[in-house]
């Protein structure tokens, strides 16, 4: 007969057979997993907050071993210098406040349990969890209670938190998210009570209303309106006054006229008992309008880049290894280059540095849009912001804080939205000029009422304004262009100039570079030939022990060959040619074979050889091979499938070259080529009218990536390389090329089909509101329902998915 397994009253997990731990709720034993959820338990119905329990929704997150791994750390937030970043005075008794981001608020019940576990602290003054932002603002008395103990309390009950303090970009940011809020709750409460007292008026037949109900609608509309006006609508006159003073036109000043016009004609119909109300056509079309604004922003929030960027990535706190060997739990913001940090697992990287001490898996999805860790040994750089998934990791600091590698690309970010691609000034332009024959346009119809029907001319100057406003032209562009660049970025390409994407879709030809580009960049030794009776092993560990000494990129293929007995003595590198040293009493050599010998020898095979000689006198060949990355082929078939001319242009030997374009199946290569050469091959191609995208790494490269319609920087390129570039791939992943290109072309088209709308919809409204066909209140929704088709055209691209790339098998890896 089996039992069915019990759940932890408090976690969900299994209770094992036997478990003594348990909690009484409700008069009701209820079974427990482990100490710690009877200890949490407790402490819960000990402290009569039972109702949490009663009221949760979703059970509690199981604390794991990174959760715990964090507790160590909490110590560095009762650090001064950290908490004047964060902490602020909060009245005049010497209290302090602070806000903090907590993960793991699933509802109401969350919320509860948060404040009066804080509350109940000595020395806590208050505590108020928003729940919509997950964000916790609580007041205490430091000379009562430490930073670090609520942090320890709120990890007690399972919640984790830091500190959050947004940038001054992101509070303008979120004050004016608040104030669109508040204008658009008055717009659209002045709009339905404003409707509902202008329906009895537009349904009643003559006589059915007196003059007293009348003159009272009216009242209570103008004083609905009024707010509507002068609170909700203040944006739309503020930017209009900016375009007069500035000679540029912009949508805002039809909006305002058409607001303030039917206002102030409005508000003399009532003072005075003359003509016509439209309150409900302002009021309509200010909420409409303020509607589609906010739906456009939240779009553009969300799909692109945060203001506060650098506060999300970089971990907060750091553990310094000091020159005694202790550590010392610091802010990350005072790391310097040289500092030797400690990473532990389940814990942020705080600083850009390279791996002194072990070896770790480590995800780098926030910044190269890669799920899968990936694994970094003795002698790999690490980048701040990335998290250690399984080892300890020792590293040395080479850039920190503002210089660390995720600050740059936050720099090359704000630089991309701050231009706009050609496609998007001239839809500036094309808004400008609306609008100026918009006003003229406007005028003659107005002339041409008053001689038709004096009494419909206002009217009809409404609805011509309204109808024809050219939101939708002006978001044509900004929207599409907001969604592009987040989907590059989620899949690890940084668009770091504007044009970049208008180019991209335009491309004829894509030229990769060879080394670093499509190989690794990382020489390998694939083949070993004795030339005596000495062993293999034998042979690479004194060829190891030479460039022990060496930083040149060679010597990284000997690195996993090195044996501690062997030390090479008076080594010396003698440039372009190789490596010279005494081991056991004798001089060895390594490099090339003019330099290792006297003797006249030829490699055993075509590649890269090395000759390693005793005295002068050979002792094995040696073959480095760079290997190519693992999407090379599959990227090159892929835009060879798509239309697009592949081209390999490169400095190293003919043969090398060839080699590998024949296994990249590259008809069109060039070898043995000076910057000044590619210069000039790319130059010759832009004559025949080719938009060339040009991809490449190092510092030889920047010639040409500054002369290409494109130019694409590598993930491990130099930084001189990056600055030159119009995009980097934060991913070591060549496929991304073809998404990006495939991005750019889909937001390209987006914009194209927006803009058309666009004109479209203006060009055939005109008309009909010119004839008196469309009252005020539905030109204010065709011209909404206008600007929100543009917006949710644009987030198509939030949902956008790549073609399926031609599947190409890898090649098979070479071995010693």
């Amino acid at each position: 007969m089996s039992t069915k397994a019990l759940s932890c009253y408090h976690c969900g997990s299994p209770v094992p057979d036997g478990a003594p731990w348990q909690i009484v709720v409700d008069d009701t034993p209820q079974s427990l997993c482990c100490p710690g959820c009877e200890a949490v338990a407790h402490a819960i119905v000990d402290g009569g907050l039972e109702s949490y329990y009663r009221y949760r929704t979703e059970l509690p997150e199981r604390p794991d071993e990174r959760q715990a791994a964090k507790a160590d750390t909490w110590s560095v937030f009762d650090d001064p210098g950290l908490q004047s970043q964060f902490v602020h005075p909060d009245g005049d008794e010497g209290h302090v406040r602070a806000t903090l981001a907590v993960e793991g608020i699933t509802c109401a019940a969350c919320a509860w349990l948060i404040e009066h576990r804080l509350n109940a602290l000595e020395g806590v003054v208050s505590s108020a969890v928003n729940l919509t932002h997950h964000r916790l603002r609580v007041a205490w008395d430091p000379n009562v209670i430490k930073l670090s103990q609520l942090f320890a309390e709120l990890a007690a009950i399972g919640y984790d938190a830091q500190p959050y303090e947004p940038d001054h970009a992101q509070m303008r940011l979120q004050h004016e998210e608040r104030m669109n809020v508040r204008r658009l709750i008055v717009a659209a409460v002045g709009m339905m009570q404003v409707m509902m007292f202008s329906i009895p008026i537009y349904v009643s037949g003559p006589g059915e209303l007196s003059e007293d109900f009348f003159a009272l609608f009216h009242w209570l509309s103008f004083a609905l309106a009024t707010p509507v006006v002068f609170f909700s609508a203040l944006p739309f006159f503020r930017n209009a006054l900016r375009d007069l003073k500035t000679g540029v036109l912009g949508m805002d000043v039809p909006v305002s006229l058409a607001i303030g016009g039917a206002y102030f004609a409005s508000s003399y119909a009532v003072l005075f008992n003359v003509g016509e109300v439209y309150f409900d056509s302002v009021a309509m079309f200010t909420f409409f309008l303020l509607f589609g604004r906010y739906v456009e922003g939240r779009a553009r929030r969300r799909s692109g880049h945060s203001g506060n960027a650098l506060s999300g990535v970089l971990p907060v706190s750091a553990t310094r290894l000091e020159a005694d060997g202790s550590e010392r739990i610091l802010p990350a913001s005072e790391l310097a280059p040289g500092d030797r940090v400690l990473i532990k697992p389940g814990h942020g990287v705080p600083a850009d540095g390279i791996i002194e001490d072990g070896e770790s898996s480590l995800d780098e999805s926030m910044l190269t849009g890669e799920y899968l860790p990936v694994t970094r040994r003795v002698g790999e750089q690490v980048v701040g912001g990335s998290q250690n998934m399984e080892n300890p990791l020792t590293v040395r600091v080479t850039h920190a804080g503002n210089n660390a590698r995720v600050a740059g690309i936050v720099d090359l970010t704000d630089r991309a939205f701050a231009s706009r691609p050609r496609l998007a000034q001239m839809a500036t332009r094309m808004a400008h000029l609306f609008v100026l024959r918009l006003l003229v346009v406007t005028a003659c119809v107005t002339v041409a009422w008053w001689f038709i029907d004096p009494s419909r001319m206002l009217w009809v100057l409404l609805s011509v304004l309204v109808v024809t406003c050219p939101c939708a032209l002006a978001l044509a562009t900004p929207t599409a262009l907001t969604a592009g660049h987040g989907q590059l970025r989620q899949r690890g390409v940084l668009i770091t100039r504007a044009d970049a994407i208008e180019s991209l879709s335009n491309a004829t030809r894509v030229i990769f570079d060879k080394t670093g580009t499509l190989t690794r960049g990382e020489m390998q030794l694939t083949q070993t030939c004795p030339l005596n009776e000495q062993s293999s092993e034998q042979l690479r560990a004194i060829a190891a022990a030479l460039e022990a000494h060496s930083e040149h990129p060679i010597a990284r293929a000997f690195r996993p060959f090195r044996d501690a007995t062997l030390q090479a003595r008076q080594v010396k590198s003698v440039t372009g040619s190789g490596l010279e040293g005494m081991l056991n009493g004798t001089t060895w050599r390594l490099g090339k074979p003019d330099f290792a010998t006297t003797e006249p020898l030829t490699p055993p095979s075509a590649g890269q050889w090395l000759l390693l000689s005793e005295n002068s006198a050979p002792r094995a060949w040696f073959k480095l091979h760079d290997g190519i990355r693992e999407d090379a082929a599959q990227t090159v078939a892929a835009l060879q499938a798509r239309g697009l001319n592949v081209e390999l242009l490169s400095g190293d030997t003919q043969e090398a070259v060839e080699s590998l374009a024949e296994q990249l199946n590259i008809t069109t290569w060039h070898a043995g080529k000076s910057p000044e050469g590619k210069l000039e091959r790319l130059r010759e191609l832009q004559a025949q009218g080719e938009r060339v995208v040009m991809i490449g790494d190092g510092i030889n490269d920047v010639p040409v990536l500054a002369g290409a319609d494109v130019a694409i920087a590598m993930n491990g390129a130099t930084d001189l390389a990056r600055t030159r570039a119009d995009a980097v791939l934060l991913s070591p992943r060549l496929i991304r090329i073809v998404e990006a290109i495939e991005i750019a072309s889909a937001t390209r088209r987006i914009m194209r089909q927006n803009m058309i709308w666009s004109v479209c919809y203006n060009f055939s409204a005109l008309p009909l509101a010119a004839m008196g066909l469309v009252p005020p209140w539905l030109a204010a929704i065709g011209m909404s329902l206008s600007s929100l088709f543009v917006v949710g055209n644009a987030l198509r691209l939030t949902r956008w998915r790549t073609s399926p790339a031609p599947q190409i098998a890898p090649a098979t890896p070479v071995t010693v």
